[in-house]
């Protein structure tokens, strides 16, 4: 692995806690020698993660929609900052730059990024790790409704490990080392229902 996508809140959030894990996994990632690629705003966890890999001397890589570079949340410090025509073009260009997936504490933007990746892994279309970095159980709620959706035959089983969950930037990058892509069977015939 050479760098790793972060989705994340362009707002701190409520709990202070979430500040906190952003720049504990910006520095996980500097340790480890891995790059950041991110949303590219100055504003919220979104920054923060951003500079804490900068202030370490890490890599952090921006991609950003023209319609969020005008609102002046760009942030302007980074290694690299692409600045692109859509958010498709920007979730094109995140996942192309990077070689996993992680969420930290965000809202609609950041469910909907890294579950475009999950469905990503799913459909076989790359076999890069996906994650949630639970800081202060912000995830469990989401963790628990995806084992009713496996309950509820919505999800198979096997898809479940594709998302790692821990509270820790650390270990959730040891399971990302270590992380082999499930070999499943997308289609079932109709002798085997």
């Amino acid at each position: 692995m050479k760098r790793l996508c972060v989705y994340c809140g362009s707002s701190p959030g409520r709990n202070p806690r979430f500040v906190h894990a952003a720049k504990e996994l910006g520095q996980a990632l500097v340790q480890r020698g891995l790059g950041l690629v991110y949303g590219g705003a100055s504003v919220g966890i979104m920054g923060t993660v951003a500079d804490a890999v900068l202030e370490l001397g890490g890599e952090a890589i921006g991609v950003i929609p023209k319609a969020l570079d005008a609102k002046e949340i760009t942030h302007r410090g980074l290694t690299e900052q692409h600045v692109v025509g859509s958010m498709h073009e920007r979730k094109a260009m995140m996942a192309e730059l990077s070689d996993g997936f992680i969420a930290l504490p965000g809202g609609w933007g950041t469910f909907e990024e890294i579950f475009e990746a999950l469905t990503w892994a799913q459909l076989g279309f790359h076999a890069k790790p996906c994650g949630l970095l639970n800081e202060s159980g912000y995830y469990d709620h989401l963790s628990a409704f995806l084992d009713h959706a496996i309950e509820q035959q919505f999800v198979r089983p096997e898809y479940r490990p594709m998302l790692m969950v821990s509270s820790s930037a650390s270990e959730l990058i040891d399971q990302f080392e270590a992380y082999q892509a499930p070999v499943v069977r997308k289609w079932i015939s109709a002798d085997e229902t």
